[in-house]
């Protein structure tokens, strides 16, 4: 099992910054891809970003240029670097880790950004 925790939401201008992370504890030697995942009101959850042990990254096209993640595999954490901040990226905010073939979640964090 795995167990994800994030933190760093909250309320922004837009056109602000916010930093997100989410720390892994638990059989975290079994964790191989990590990743962001959004879910606005009413719509589906979406990909982020995600990034692999190695450090290879892949983003959504809305968000190509103006968010970054990375990783640190010694303290177990994933972060998204989120600059020019629009309102269409006001949405939940969840981590995600692979693990043994298994996709874990943590629990959300929000993030709101106003015109």
């Amino acid at each position: 099992q795995v167990q994800l925790v994030e933190s760093g939401g909250g309320l922004v201008q837009g056109g602000g910054s916010l930093r997100l992370s989410c720390a892994a504890s638990g059989s975290i030697f079994s964790i191989s891809t990590m990743g962001w995942y959004r879910q606005a009101p009413g719509k589906q959850r979406e990909l982020v970003a995600t990034i692999t042990t190695g450090g290879r990254t892949n983003y959504a096209d809305s968000v190509k240029g103006r968010f970054i993640i990375s990783r640190d595999n010694a303290k177990n954490t994933v972060y998204l670097e989120m600059n020019s901040l629009k309102p269409e990226d006001t949405a939940t905010y969840y981590c995600n880790a692979r693990a043994s073939g298994n996709p874990f979640w943590g629990q959300g964090t929000e993030v709101t950004v106003s015109s």
